[in-house]
């Protein structure tokens, strides 16, 4: 049997977009999904330290930013790898490569040739960006943007993903039930 090869959509945009909302309802409606890694890493790395401290950058609470943003890519990585022995038409990806390019440009952190080259060697197909919206913007444990932070990095991701050959497909706003048909009408209409 021919294994068939999979379409790779990646869900990204800034912090508190509703990404994770509709990946989730993606998944409900039976599409493989990968899920976000950093979350989990973040609250890893936040230990001991005081949400008080309103501490915007992971960075700045880890004790190496180089490995912590290694660590990020390479968990992309084997996402993207593991998509490979998954015979389904479509796969999303909660973020993908680029996302860890842009947010270190974003936050001024220097980045290393091999994380574009990484982004280059394993392309998506398609890149869906959901953009900042005010209205269901909340900060977490895990999302320590300000809205407005959330806008800088809205646009950095889009303009990563452009340099890198993208073009993004925004995501408009509604109900989790519009967002969802918007994009099953998206990857029908992309598979034609």
């Amino acid at each position: 049997m021919m294994s068939l090869k999979s379409k790779r959509i990646v869900v990204t945009g800034g912090p508190g977009t509703g990404k994770t909302v509709l990946i989730s309802s993606l998944e409900e409606n039976g599409y493989h999904c990968f899920h976000e890694v950093i979350r989990t890493m973040t609250l890893d790395a936040l230990g001991d330290v005081s949400l008080d401290d309103k501490l915007v950058n992971p960075i700045d609470f880890v004790k190496d930013a180089k490995s912590f943003n290694d660590e990020l890519i390479n968990a992309r990585l084997q996402h993207f790898i593991n998509g490979q022995h998954i015979d389904k038409e479509h796969l999303f990806y909660d973020r993908g490569l680029p996302d860890v390019i842009a947010y270190m440009s974003y936050f001024n952190q220097p980045t290393e040739k091999k994380y574009a080259d990484l982004c280059m060697e394993n392309r998506y197909d398609e890149v869906l960006i959901l953009p900042p919206w005010k209205e269901i913007y909340v900060q977490d444990n895990e999302r320590m943007e300000n809205f407005e932070q959330a806008c800088g990095i809205h646009e950095q991701l889009e303009n990563t993903y452009i340099e890198l050959g993208y073009r993004p497909i925004e995501v408009p706003f509604g109900t989790i039930e519009n967002r969802l048909q918007f994009v099953v009408d998206f990857i029908k209409k992309a598979g034609e």
